[in-house]
């Protein structure tokens, strides 16, 4: 068994590139210092500090009196200047995220249609760093809210920086960039009252995305589970706006990007995100710290949607309307590359929150479009960057590129670079820092010579009219429990809007995508129950919109959080068993007691838990698992909070495991649930929409084996990691067990 965990921490720590080979890392080592160290502290200017408790001042020990302090201390105002200013301005949107460094790498080259050596030499590592954040919350609010997920991509490539500034889902709300004003404005917290915080239940949200027809699309996988991620590292990452690529020949090629994570697309449960929201506001961002910090590094697949420019009128919508995604069975994604992440940050201000991303930051061999978003995205990323970090922002370590850098810029606020010499200006008479030639490899930045023709005026052309068809299409291809929740998400969004004209609009809007979602919605809400649907609905379905076609290529529960319930008496095999077979497969197992203090077993060992009932809940958590022990399950059933653990894992459709004498803790959690099915006298092992039980402690096996995660395993553990894998028993849900059971 050891050999086999030895097994998996190296083949954790085989990527697609060496962490030490990172050219971005050894770039940020010369801005690195560790507070850790025992040199003793200085000022910003560099003299050592003797005091850093009290500030100079007027004192008097005879009479035990303190007088007036004195501006004359140097080291106290530079201290208290420092704390003053250690703020600047958050994101108007994005404030809230979580980054880490990484590497990218292509397996296939794109030579045929990009020169971009990015896309085309396969033989590179390239270095990059991710910013994954939420949309409208300020930086202080929770990571689970229902929203958007941005999802950013610096290349720190040979040729340049080049910047990827997408979301979690590929289309966006409005078409033309001047509405991004009042886009903002309606999601963000309504002016008078400054609330609600992070949410887009409210008044002012729904009444734009209504008044806009173009945002149904973008609405709609909003309300859907894509809007509460389990996972930044189970999020799909989405360029959203149309790139062109230009190869060798000077051909273009219209361009998507996309980003399938190797775990699979998973979500939440509304109830579950909702209680971590309060439990564990910080929950996505320590999940990937804790992720990259086990060597569990998040890996996606790097795909591209291509279009000839011929082919760009062939389409019933506008290719370059952001509002639309590319249906795959007409444009199918090219995977050709993965993107790691192997290194957390060292410092959150520096790196993830000093970061700046510009959709205008591309590289020989990718061009824009005419993408009416990307135009206007191009203008208002560059400019936000000056009125947070200044002009010289590009000059952050974080920001800078690991290529040479040289150019005429001079000056302005927070400038780093010393330049030497008199020229500072071209043409010059020592030919000093000129263009690049055409004859250079690689060469300098040449825009596409597109033709442009038509009229200049404030419109859009026909075929960005049509707002509704990929809402419908989306909304048909949805699974069974994923339309259940939209529907479900959208009832409690409307539910917070206090104005009947809102929510009676949305729900006259849903009867144009689906008559039975708008009569379930409407139901809920409070609005008159729509009898007939107001848009014909074709039913056409499009691969790659639902969740359930991203489930991993093989059943995996690596990086997965399991709970193992215990109490004073438990069974040390069935839960050294337990926790060994969870490592071996590089998932997280944590012991979870009535107590913190170590936990004796029935043998006379002990354990210390990780946390204590009160501590963690179930949310926190992937799985829960009850191994066997008569005292420690007696102790765990007259606990409530025991029992309420494994119920709410069973309402929030999590998969349960229990042996032995832990089956009664189960048992007695889930009794509400009609028809329960669990191991006993007459049933060794029992699978039963997900709870995974074993009469015996000596039925685990398969442990010291390879582990196989399959449907019909015919052993304990591949049947209970099996259904970890599956994230969901969704059955459970569908079948109406799971709102049987209180939580």
């Amino acid at each position: 068994m050891a050999q086999k965990v030895a097994e998996n921490v190296r083949h954790l720590a085989d990527s697609i590139g060496d962490v030490s080979s990172n050219k971005k890392v050894a770039d940020l080592q010369k801005n690195i210092k560790d507070s850790h160290s025992k040199q003793t502290t200085t000022t910003d200017y560099g003299i050592k500090v003797a005091d850093l408790d009290h500030w100079l001042k007027i004192a008097d020990e005879k009479s035990n009196s303190v007088g007036p302090h004195s501006l004359e201390d140097q080291i106290g105002r530079e201290r208290i200047h420092r704390f003053d200013h250690e703020r600047i301005p958050e994101r108007v949107v994005h404030a809230r995220g979580a980054g880490a460094h990484g590497i990218f790498k292509m397996n296939e080259s794109l030579e045929d249609v990009s020169s971009a050596g990015v896309l085309t030499d396969t033989s590179r590592t390239t270095p990059v760093f991710i910013r994954f954040s939420t949309v409208q919350g300020s930086r202080g609010s929770a990571d689970t809210v229902r929203d958007v997920r941005g999802f950013a991509v610096k290349f720190y490539t040979e040729e340049g920086n080049w910047d990827i500034v997408g979301n979690d889902i590929p289309v966006f709300f409005i078409q033309e960039s001047i509405k991004f004003p009042d886009i903002v404005h309606a999601v963000k917290p309504e002016p008078d009252r400054e609330v609600p915080q992070a949410q887009s239940a409210h008044n002012n949200f729904w009444d734009f995305v209504f008044l806009h027809k173009e945002a149904t699309h973008m609405f709609l996988w909003a309300m859907s589970d894509r809007g509460i991620p389990r996972s930044y590292r189970m999020m799909q990452g989405f360029g959203v706006n149309t790139f062109s690529l230009i190869n060798a020949q000077g051909e273009r090629t219209f361009c998507k990007f996309i980003f399938t994570p190797e775990l699979g697309v998973h979500s939440f449960v509304w109830d579950e995100a909702l209680k971590l929201a309060g439990q564990d506001p910080d929950f996505h961002r320590k999940d990937l710290y804790e992720a990259i910090d086990h060597g569990a590094y998040p890996k996606w697949k790097f795909g591209v949607q291509l279009i000839k420019e011929q082919d760009q009128h062939n389409f019933d919508f506008d290719i370059l309307d952001a509002t639309k995604v590319w249906p795959e069975e007409l444009v199918p994604i090219r995977y050709v590359g993965e993107l790691e992440l192997n290194r957390n940050v060292d410092e959150y201000f520096p790196e993830t929150e000093q970061v700046a991303f510009c959709t205008s930051h591309i590289v020989p061999g990718i061009d824009f479009s005419n993408d009416p978003l990307l135009q206007g995205r191009n203008f208002s990323y560059f400019d936000t960057q000056l009125s947070r970090l200044g002009i010289n922002w590009q000059e952050l370590p974080i920001n800078r590129p690991v290529c040479p850098v040289l150019n005429f810029n001079r000056d302005g606020q927070g400038r780093h670079t010393i330049t030497k010499g008199k020229i500072n200006y071209w043409p010059n008479r020592l030919e000093a820092n000129p263009p690049a030639s055409h004859t250079q490899t690689p060469g300098g930045f040449h825009s596409f010579p597109a033709k442009t023709e038509g009229i200049k005026a404030r419109m859009l052309t026909p075929k960005w009219k049509d707002y509704l068809s990929q809402a419908q299409l989306f909304y048909n291809s949805l699974s069974k429990h994923e339309k259940l929740h939209t529907a479900n998400a959208l009832s409690f969004e409307l539910d917070h809007c206090d104005e009947p004209l809102i929510y009676e609009r949305v729900v006259q809007r849903l009867t144009e995508i689906d008559l039975e979602l708008a009569q379930m919605v409407a139901l809920k809400c409070g609005a008159p129950t729509p009898q007939e649907q107001t848009a014909p609905n074709p039913g056409k379905k499009s691969r790659g919109l639902s969740q359930m076609d991203y489930l991993p290529e093989k059943p995996t529960i690596k990086s997965r959080r399991i709970a193992i319930l215990i109490a004073d008496g438990y069974d040390s095999k069935s839960y050294n068993a337990i926790v060994t077979a969870i490592k071996s497969q590089s998932a997280l197992p944590f012991t979870i007691a009535p107590k913190r203090q170590p936990v004796k077993a029935s043998d006379g060992s002990s354990v210390k838990p990780d946390h204590f009932l009160n501590g963690m809940r179930s949310t926190m958590f992937d799985s829960v698992f009850v191994p066997s022990g008569a005292e420690s399950a007696k102790t765990l059933l007259g606990i409530g909070l025991a029992r309420f653990w494994v119920r709410e894992a069973f309402g929030h459709l999590k998969a349960i495991g229990a042996v032995g004498d832990g089956v009664k803790l189960v048992e007695a959690a889930v009794s509400e649930a009609q028809g329960v099915q669990l191991a006993g006298p007459d049933k060794a092992l029992v699978n039963w929409y997900g709870v995974v039980t074993a009469a015996k402690p000596d039925d685990i096996k398969g442990i010291s084996d390879a582990i196989e995660l399959v449907k019909d395993a015919k052993d304990f553990v591949g049947t209970y990691f099996y259904e970890i894998g599956m994230h969901r028993n969704w059955s459970r849900e569908l079948d109406g067990l799971a709102e049987q059971v209180t939580v």
